[in-house]
């Protein structure tokens, strides 16, 4: 990755100057009881973070009021004399349902962040998907391209895409700029291999949790673990401590942030963000404030002056060491349990999730159901997608098929296996099953030294489980693939009524 290129995507979101944006998470917090924030004041809040020289705002379509607030934070500014010019950046995410992947879909969500928004054409679009066994994504975003070039949307990026599903993205030529994910001194996972792609690729993260829900700051340290938080952030970010080895262990974290603090005469607070913003990709950090209550905007502006040393880095380096590291890649806390939420589910985002494939009972046999990905092969060969026998299920070879002939990941081989191994995710669930009852797979490849590609994410999906497996070099497959897995899984006894 050449500086010009980073430069480049440094100027794509503005962010080149100061790469610090205001997060608006903790409005949804603050309106938790139902009632909404005074507009006008909120919105008052955000201009002075303008005029403090903090013109960026993060937000999304679940935080409450946060995009109306932001709307007429931007339309008292322009009234207030810029020439009818923005002088805000303004990121909304959209977070929608399986089933929210239709063209009208799409332009009906958009819609309406540009109208909360009050703007024609949004800075920064960002998409979260909670659950890659439902392909969808790939058809939003094919509709948000198309968005882009209508003028709706500036860029497009993602929230909470780990580095498999970033590449299935990339793959299908998506024009992405930005990741946005959990990183901190706590929680470093997407310092592996997403940031590796994203500097192979030119996207750039945008970090969020920072500070640990305000956890990586001066007043705890030394201090008592909490027994009652008092704001959703802390609760979802004390999971976070549990999950890296406790108090304890967060407070030696704590310390070792408080020493290099006291060398440079800045906060703990300072150090933690300074330390994810030297990262190489990482574009722009996200510091929450809770409008109408406390920002924070004083200290955050000693971040641009701020740099540790080499000797700060092996530092904190060092001390994240004696830390547990918090399992699977960026995302999973929202996909797997145990999710590190506040909630410590989904249960403030979503009711549940339908199966991607409606199962059909077999003619003539109670025990045996089928389900079906609309091939028309299916019906012309004489196959299923998935077969239930009792508690037994199998999955056809499945390749990298998205609806009738499109195939993901042709140049990309991660990306193509991928989305085999959430197609085969999403057949056992449809059935009752899951990836951890998977007892053997076997995966065709028509080149052998493809192996250790297929092999890696094949270990991601079934690393847990460990299955039977057998891979095998083909002559050719039929289609434009390079590779092909099957499954098979048995259902503990337990659970074998389908539900």
């Amino acid at each position: 990755m050449t500086d010009s290129i980073k430069t480049q995507a440094l100027h794509s979101l503005g962010l080149q100057d100061t790469p610090l944006i205001t997060g608006l998470w903790q409005v949804a917090d603050l309106e938790r009881a139902g009632q909404d924030l005074d507009r006008e004041a909120a919105a008052a809040d955000l201009t002075d973070y303008v005029k403090a020289g903090f013109g960026h705002f993060d937000m999304a379509d679940h935080y409450g009021s946060a995009e109306l607030i932001a709307g007429t934070a931007r339309r008292q500014l322009i009234d207030a004399g810029h020439g009818g010019e923005s002088p805000v950046q303004l990121f909304t995410k959209w977070c929608p349902q399986p089933h929210q992947c239709t063209r009208e879909a799409v332009r009906a969500g958009i819609e309406e962040r540009c109208e909360r928004l009050g703007m024609e054409t949004i800075d920064l679009l960002q998409l979260h998907w909670w659950s890659f066994d439902h392909p969808g994504y790939i058809d939003v975003m094919d509709h948000l391209m198309e968005l882009r070039q209508e003028g709706m949307i500036r860029h497009l990026g993602l929230t909470n895409f780990d580095t498999d599903h970033l590449s299935v993205l990339l793959s299908c030529g998506h024009e992405i700029v930005s990741n946005q994910v959990c990183l901190s001194v706590l929680d470093p996972r997407a310092l592996g291999d997403m940031s590796q792609l994203c500097m192979d690729s030119g996207v750039r993260l945008l970090a969020y949790g920072t500070l640990a829900g305000g956890f990586l700051g001066d007043r705890w340290l030394g201090a008592d673990e909490p027994t009652v938080v008092p704001d959703w952030s802390k609760m979802k970010y004390q999971r976070f401590i549990h999950a890296v080895g406790g108090w304890q262990a967060y407070q030696q974290m704590l310390q070792v942030l408080a020493g290099i603090a006291a060398e440079h005469e800045v906060s703990i607070s300072n150090v933690a963000t300074r330390w994810v913003m030297q990262q190489a990709a990482v574009t722009g950090v996200i510091v929450g404030a809770r409008l109408t209550d406390s920002q924070h905007r004083e200290d955050n502006r000693k971040l641009l002056e701020l740099r540790l040393t080499d000797d700060n880095l092996a530092q904190i380096r060092d001390a994240g060491k004696q830390l547990t590291p918090i399992a699977g890649d960026c995302g999973t806390e929202y996909r797997r349990p145990p999710f590190l939420t506040a909630s410590g589910d989904l249960s403030d985002h979503l009711d549940s999730l339908p199966p991607v494939f409606t199962r059909q009972a077999v003619a003539g046999r109670s025990d045996r159901w089928r389900i079906s990905s609309g091939s028309e092969y299916e019906p012309i060969c004489g196959y299923s997608r998935a077969i239930r026998d009792g508690n037994r299920v199998l999955v056809s070879g499945t390749t990298a098929t998205h609806q009738s002939d499109r195939v993901i990941g042709a140049d990309d081989l991660r990306a193509q296996t991928t989305y085999i191994m959430d197609k085969i995710s999403a057949s056992l669930s449809s059935l009752g099953a899951s990836l951890d009852d998977v007892i053997r797979t076997r995966i065709y490849l028509t080149d052998a030294s493809d192996w250790e590609t297929v092999s890696r994410v094949h270990g991601r999906y079934l690393g847990n489980c460990m299955p039977a497996n057998t891979l095998i070099e083909v002559s050719r497959l039929i289609g434009d693939y390079r590779v092909e897995i099957e499954a098979e899984a048995l259902i503990p006894a337990a659970a074998e009524t389908i539900p």
